[in-house]
């Protein structure tokens, strides 16, 4: 398959997405170039350029920029983009993106991999920020107790622990998630949730948490890396089904961060 075909494929089947705007394209090397392996993770790191380079892996799939720039992704005349670039170039990788339509792919596109994982299951009871956040309703459970569920589930991802505000004893049911930018906390309160878990990419200025805490919206907040793997399972696993020719394999990257305890 070329990999000009790949973001193809998946726009043709979208079509709430601007193919003017769309960052899924080919990012970097050859668009007409033919393969039939791929390795798909969350972000095009270089530490994945290397894990490609040395074993002979050529085209990379990835949901997040390349070059640190979201809606931009291209490279700049900056040292580090240059030194990257070069790096891609040298090595005959390609890189193409796959978000916008990720995101919004219904049943297991980003969000709903994310829900999926938390085991928030059936569909969402309502959708906000254009499909992009979503609520799932449970039965009522203790906040601290549903935000150490959310903590075990996230230890398989790297991310044994989560950040909480509000009330540990406060009963919780309608459960707001979003990933990436889409955690607006007024949009959740708006579509009826009691507890919202978002990201540090969408809620990652402290007042709209604080304008929650003080309103009694509990909030669990996980690194943006974490709530997005799951998506990339989905999407390897999505490749392998409905891309003929293709092979494709998970590489994780889970979240960003590691923790450290002090002394």
């Amino acid at each position: 398959m070329k990999a000009k075909d790949i973001p193809e494929h998946f726009l043709s089947r979208v079509d709430s997405i601007n193919r003017e705007t769309t960052v899924d394209r080919v990012i970097a090397g050859d668009g007409e170039a033919d393969f039939d392996y791929c390795l798909v993770t969350w972000m095009p790191s270089f530490a994945v350029l290397r894990e490609m380079v040395a074993r002979g892996i050529h085209l990379l799939v990835c949901h997040e920029p390349t070059f640190w720039d979201h809606r931009n992704d291209r490279p700049k005349e900056d040292p580090q983009s240059q030194a990257k670039l070069a790096y891609i170039l040298e090595h005959d990788l390609v890189i193409v993106r796959n978000h916008d339509c990720w995101d919004r792919w219904p049943g297991i596109g980003v969000p709903w991999a994310w829900a999926d994982f938390l085991k928030l299951e059936g569909e969402p009871v309502a959708l906000g920020a254009n499909g992009y956040q979503h609520r799932y309703d449970i039965d009522p459970v203790p906040l601290d107790s549903f935000a150490r569920h959310v903590a075990a589930r996230c230890r398989e991802l790297g991310e044994p622990m989560v950040q909480v505000t509000g009330d540990g004893s406060q009963l919780v049911s309608r459960i707001g998630i979003g990933t990436g930018c889409g955690c607006d906390l007024a949009t959740f309160q708006a579509m009826g949730c009691d507890c919202s878990i978002v990201c540090d990419d969408g809620t990652n200025y402290w007042s709209s948490i604080q304008k929650a805490e003080d309103f009694g919206h509990p909030v669990i907040r996980v690194n943006h890396g974490t709530s997005e793997e799951p998506g990339m399972v989905t999407l390897t696993r999505y490749i392998n089904d409905n891309l003929d020719g293709l092979r494709a394999e998970y590489y994780p990257h889970g979240s960003t961060f590691r923790l450290v305890g002090g002394m």
